[in-house]
């Protein structure tokens, strides 16, 4: 009888786990063009240069966004799912945001192991541009896993999401868009955290 493979789990962070850092920033700041997101717009480097282009117009800096990171909150029932999920199974971020920006997030989630990119800032703070740790890097990371011999859930809500659920023993989108759903109809969608406790344990036991 074969050995099942060990679980890792690897989710997105920002609609996932904790809200929209764009959205929340919008919201503080009343710039409507920064509500976009990776569920509105698939190709990420021409998101990111809409969102440089709107923080250029309107002066705000690095120091900026980080103010307002500090005032947000996992999602509810966000911790505990993560304390579920240590005590049983392996878990990793894979998001696009920056570890400029996750700080105070990943210490409200109790410091689990982060996979992102990094921002590029000038003298006076002002963001100038970023740097990719990989293109692809969510889809990259759940095939090293596999390489690994691990069995690989994904978790995730958007459109830069969809290679690595599509590439995982299981992918799920959580939440998702209207839009996102509708495009990617072999993803099955859950909408509480209950809901992915009880697929992973079902793939636990079924793998």
């Amino acid at each position: 009888m074969a050995k099942k493979r060990p679980i890792i789990v690897a989710m997105d962070l920002e609609g996932v786990l904790v809200p929209e850092v764009w959205i929340s920033v919008a919201e503080k700041t009343g710039i409507e063009g920064l509500k976009l997101t990776t569920r509105d717009i698939a190709d990420y480097s021409a998101l990111m240069s809409h969102r440089m282009k709107l923080l250029d117009e309107n002066g705000l800096k690095l120091k900026d966004i980080q103010n307002v990171i500090a005032t947000m909150d996992p999602l509810p029932g966000a911790i505990d799912y993560m304390n579920w999920l240590r005590e049983r199974y392996q878990g990793v971020i894979l998001s696009d945001t920056f570890y400029e920006f996750a700080s105070p997030l990943m210490r409200k989630l109790g410091w689990p192991t982060l996979f992102c990119n990094t921002i590029q800032t000038d003298e006076t703070g002002r963001i100038i541009g970023y740097t990719m740790r990989l293109n692809e890097g969510k889809r990259h990371a759940v095939l090293g896993f596999k390489q690994l011999n691990f069995s690989v859930v994904a978790m995730g809500d958007s459109y830069n999401d969809t290679s690595m659920l599509l590439e995982a023993d299981m992918g799920m989108l959580f939440r998702p868009s209207a839009k996102v759903a509708k495009e990617f109809p072999q993803l099955p969608i859950v909408t509480e955290y209950s809901e992915v406790m009880e697929r992973i344990t079902r793939f636990a036991t079924e793998q």
